[in-house]
């Protein structure tokens, strides 16, 4: 046992030097990033607006993972996928609409079938998925469940693959979304503003549903003793389901906000948006809805800010083609201070 305790003190402080490390590293690069000037404040503002946008597509995204976390206490890494799933599916039906005309005659009513287009169909991926991959395992050890969603999310990557083809899309252009705006001294072009607002409005909305509504007092109830739920007549099967239906609607919305930003989409696409998302939901607070809302912001502002103001002083051409880089950064530097996250609890293992 001293022995063991010895091994363990050695690792918690070659953890604690290495992340130390790499925080004083980073802030050497800042300093003389903004010391020597080389960035704009213009430049700044667009950097920050541009990872709010993003940020806010991560917390929708991260939301499916704290919800079936905090009522399955398990990982639906699966979870990108249903994001794929959703935006993929809506491009035939973009294209559709643009092929008869529908985009340029009714961009907003085109837009809103397209949205739900993707919402529909994420929330049925979801769904399915739950049914047919997790509830056979529910009570099953939580390593179970966490290698079935690994395969889960094989599957779906190359069924969607076999069914829409490997090659990347171009999703026809929505016109009421172009062009700029100004909110006192920052300039923004529209379709970030269209795609934060969206965001807001619908965490506001599942913020609402979970606080305020019987359903979202029946899953709060879940989250915490599914048994004593039970025995209050809570069917807890049908909170389940509502959990990851709820998870993919938030997928289908944060894929089309997210073709809005990249105009893109391709049978991969759910992967790093998915692993990012997964970051943000750790760094707020497995668990914790509002934790996954602030995390996926922070996470987004740190991967458009980070590479420019922590590399930029050393002198790294192309700093952004390291953004992978400073979220997965951020990941182990959460794990090895604070592993609960910035709004999670403690837990007694």
């Amino acid at each position: 046992m001293p022995a063991r305790r010895a091994r363990l003190n050695l690792v918690n402080i070659f953890l604690w030097v290495f992340g130390g490390a790499i925080l004083a590293l980073s802030a050497w690069g800042a300093f003389l990033t903004l010391s020597e000037g080389r960035i704009s404040p213009s430049a700044w503002q667009t950097l920050i607006v541009a990872g709010v946008a993003l940020g806010s597509v991560y917390a929708l995204i991260a939301l499916g993972y704290t919800l079936v976390y905090g009522i399955l206490f398990m990982i639906n890494f699966a979870h990108g996928e249903v994001f794929m799933w959703g935006a993929f599916t809506a491009f035939f039906a973009a294209s559709a609409l643009n092929d008869i005309g529908m985009i340029d005659a009714s961009p907003l009513l085109a837009f809103l079938l397209v949205l739900l287009t993707a919402m529909l169909v994420s929330m049925l991926v979801a769904v399915l998925l739950e049914r047919v991959a997790y509830r056979p395992l529910r009570g099953a050890p939580r390593l179970v469940p966490l290698i079935t969603a690994i395969g889960a999310s094989l599957v779906l990557q190359y069924t969607a693959r076999g069914f829409y083809g490997s090659g990347v899309r171009g999703y026809p252009g929505f016109g009421l979304f172009g062009g700029t705006v100004e909110l006192g001294p920052i300039r923004i072009d529209v379709v970030e503003l269209v795609v934060i607002f969206a965001a807001l409005a619908l965490m506001f909305a599942l913020y609402f549903f979970i606080n305020r509504t019987r359903t979202g007092r029946a899953m709060r109830a879940v989250s915490e003793d599914k048994d004593v739920a039970a025995m209050m007549g809570i069917n807890v099967d049908r909170i389940i389901v509502t959990t990851f239906a709820i998870g993919g609607l938030l997928a289908g919305a944060a894929g089309i906000l997210y073709t809005l930003l990249f105009n893109q989409v391709h049978f991969f696409m759910g992967f790093l948006p998915g692993i990012k998302a997964f970051t943000a939901a750790v760094l707020g607070g497995i668990g914790n809805i509002i934790g996954a809302a602030l995390g996926g912001l922070l996470l987004g502002i740190l991967e458009q800010v980070g590479p420019n103001l922590l590399l930029t002083g050393y002198g790294i051409p192309s700093p952004n083609q390291l953004q992978d880089v400073i979220a997965f950064t951020v990941l182990v530097l959460v794990l090895i201070f604070r592993p609960s996250g910035l709004l999670g609890r403690k837990e007694n293992v």
